[in-house]
């Protein structure tokens, strides 16, 4: 089950996506992946999921940060295509 606190997180770190981020990192980082902090409003950007939530990490150990696919709706896809 996921807190208040991390909802409330979740839902700051997509408004920053939204309304800072998305125009400026589709056109070049499709597919790439954006770890935010809300807080501060730091991003790290990463090839993989893994790498974006490391950068986030060894700036911030103490904060929580909430990852994005760019150019997606979630990060991961379960399942194929058809």
């Amino acid at each position: 089950m996921v807190s208040d606190e991390t909802k409330l997180m979740i839902a700051r770190s997509k408004e920053i996506y939204s309304k800072q981020l998305k125009s400026e990192l589709e056109p070049m980082h499709t597919d790439e992946y954006v770890a935010i902090e809300p807080d501060s409003g730091d991003y790290f950007l990463g090839d993989t999921f893994d790498a974006a939530v490391k950068l986030a990490r060894a700036k911030h150990p103490s904060k929580l940060s909430h990852t994005i696919r760019i150019g997606h709706k979630a990060a991961f896809q379960i399942g194929v295509l058809q």
